[in-house]
This record gives C-alpha cells, sequence and structure tokens, in this order.
C-alpha cells in the first residue's frame, strides 16, 4: 500500500472534476477513490475490483457500478472487467511529473514497475501515452505476463504442512467419496456468460453456512485470495453452465454445507498429540488442491 499520493486542488475545480461532479455524487466519490485507493500505484494501471471499491467507499455495488461508469464516459479513466484492471489515464502525470529526464534513476524504476504489472488490455496504450515522457523502452504483449517470482520459504512451508496434514488425516481413516451432494471436478471449456463473482456475497455466505469457523474480514480479501475465490467460482460456472450468479450461489450453500458435515475440516477430529486440530477457512479451501480435494470427499468419513 502507497503511504503518500497527490490529490490536486484542482480535481475539484477543474474541467475534469466539474465534469464527474454533474455527473452525480457517485462520480465524483469514484474518481478521488481511485487516485487514493489503498491498491493504486503511481502509474495510475492497477488491479482494482469494483467489489474492493464498493466496500472501501460505502456505496456499495450498485454504486461503485455507477460511479464507475460515469468516470468511464467523461474520460477520466478506462476499466477491463476480464481483468479487473483500472487505468486513470493522467494519474501517471500527476503523480510523477508531466516528463522526466532520460538520466532521472525515476525512468528505470517506471520501467521495472511496468514491466511487473499484470496482463491487462491497457498495457500498449499506457506505453504509447506515456513512453516518451518517462522514455520507455520496453513496450509489453498485452497477451503477455510478467515473470513469476520465485516462491518463498514460508508458502513452501506451508504446502509442506498442508499436506503433512492430509497424510495424517488420510492415514488415520482412509480416502472416502462421499454421496453426490457436490460434483466431481471436471476440466470444461469457460462458457462465454460466465456471471461475476460476487466475492462479498461468498463471504457473507460462509459466515451465515459456517459461523463456528474462521471469518475473513471483506477489506483483507485481496490479491491471491480473491484470485484463487474467482477462479473456482469460474471453473464451476463453466461446468454447471450457470446462467447467473443465484445459481452459483446455491451451489456454494452446498458445499459450504458440505465442508460442514466434515469433522476433520471443522476441527472436530481428535488431533494428533501436541498439535492442535485443524480447521478450515475460506482461504485455504480455494486453493485449487484444496478445492479438489474437498469435492472428491477426500476430508470426510464414508457416508451410507
Amino acid at each position: 500500500m502507497r503511504e503518500y499520493a497527490k490529490v490536486r486542488p484542482s480535481f475539484w475545480t477543474g474541467d475534469t472534476g466539474k465534469d464527474l461532479r454533474r455527473r452525480g455524487i457517485e462520480a465524483l466519490v469514484v474518481g478521488a477513490y481511485l487516485m487514493t485507493s489503498p491498491s493504486s500505484n503511481m502509474l495510475g494501471l492497477y488491479y482494482q475490483p469494483v467489489l474492493y471499491m464498493a466496500h472501501e467507499t460505502g456505496l456499495g455495488i450498485e454504486g461503485a457500478s455507477k460511479g464507475l461508469r460515469h468516470c468511464i464516459d467523461a474520460g477520466f479513466c478506462r476499466y477491463d472487467q476480464a481483468t479487473e484492471v483500472v487505468w486513470v489515464l493522467e494519474m501517471a502525470s500527476y503523480q510523477i511529473a508531466r516528463e522526466l529526464k532520460a538520466s532521472d534513476k525515476r525512468c528505470s524504476g517506471i520501467q521495472k514497475d511496468y514491466d511487473a504489472l499484470p496482463v491487462n488490455p491497457h498495457l500498449g496504450d499506457f506505453f504509447d501515452r506515456y513512453c516518451k515522457a518517462f522514455h520507455l523502452t520496453r513496450k509489453r504483449d498485452p497477451e503477455q505476463g510478467p515473470s513469476k517470482p520465485l516462491r518463498s520459504k514460508e508458502q513452501e512451508q506451508e504446502q509442506e504442512q498442508e499436506q503433512e496434514q492430509e497424510r495424517e488425516h488420510l492415514a488415520a481413516q482412509g480416502s472416502t467419496r462421499p454421496s453426490d451432494e457436490v460434483p466431481a471436478l471436471a476440466l470444461v471449456a469457460k462458457p462465454k456468460t460466465t456471471p461475476d463473482c460476487p466475492h462479498l456475497q461468498i463471504l457473507a455466505l460462509w459466515a451465515e453456512v459456517l459461523p463456528a469457523l474462521p471469518q475473513h474480514d471483506p477489506a483483507q480479501w485481496a490479491h491471491a485470495r480473491a484470485d484463487n475465490l474467482r477462479a473456482r467460482w469460474r471453473e464451476t460456472a463453466a461446468r454447471e453452465k450457470w446462467a447467473d450468479a443465484e445459481l452459483g450461489m446455491r451451489y456454494f450453500r452446498r458445499l459450504f454445507a458440505f465442508v460442514g458435515k466434515s469433522p476433520f475440516l471443522t476441527g472436530r477430529s481428535p488431533a494428533q498429540p501436541g498439535k492442535r486440530p485443524f480447521v478450515v477457512e475460506l482461504e485455504w479451501l480455494v486453493k485449487p488442491i484444496n478445492w479438489a480435494k474437498v469435492i472428491e470427499g477426500k476430508f470426510h468419513e464414508e457416508t451410507a
């Protein structure tokens, strides 16, 4: 998260600010939010789900979506629904400078930040807009992602712990498949009309169905957590051919109820000596390997 951001007073009195104000309070709030968002960077090109915007501005999904549309219509920003990446068009010039000298060390930093951005359709236009001002030398292919970072020791240890817990569980009670309460995992093509993943509603559903399990603060539901949930939603939507989000929420309700029937996942199984019982969190569940194993019933006792 950035500790500092520039917002000029002219935002409120300039042509763009006046245009946003004419379009309604939602547009003005979203415009100010996009320049100061906890997810933002100095380039003005960053991952910004409408979910977070809705929660952090207090506008709700409908108000945030309305304000975002007005900001786009005013030429203040662009937004790609598929990647959930926003580009505030002039933010880099406000946060950095109108232009820099080629000898300015910030130029290499800007290029590095640009190289690390997630894949999105704004990459080419951003480069064309700022390549001369910031002396950028490498233009990204919108279809080519940044290089993947090396796994941290913490991530490796976490995976080893999860694998150890699974081995202990399977050794104690074996691998069994549940009844058809939850369909088995399958790989199929994503439909063109996949409904958007309703993160806030899913978090609320988890709290409703599994109130005794660990809960997540919606404000902290971001990055890898949100990416994994969105991926599981889209995979299942493709397999089940959901026409709308309501069908998806019904599926997740059945899945969460299925999770609640597992003594191991809910901490009701006897723990190994010197160890605390395992208790599932939604963050753990939506990881690909864990999701598949839960749906396959590997953490459930055998049922009739």
